[in-house]
């Protein structure tokens, strides 16, 4: 599995260093950003990946892998 960086600290799957730990990664174009998959990619297989789009640089993607980090209630 290739290292990915990430630098969303918030995310549930981020590490130190910037080390995205997610066992899969799902990047979509973004006129799929608010495309409604209803469950995180980390490790689940419930995902469209049959469909191919193309961009034509970085910015017109978004990782939808992204789960917010739960906070411990004090």
């Amino acid at each position: 599995m290739p290292i990915v960086k990430c630098s969303v600290a918030n995310c549930e799957y981020w590490s130190e260093g910037n080390n995205c730990t997610a066992d899969m990664i799902m990047v979509e174009v973004d006129s799929h950003a608010h495309a409604d998959f209803k469950e995180e990619f980390a490790g689940e297989y419930g995902h469209d990946s049959q469909h191919k789009d193309q961009a034509n640089d970085s910015s017109q993607t978004c990782c939808h892998t992204f789960k917010p980090r739960k906070t411990e209630k004090k």
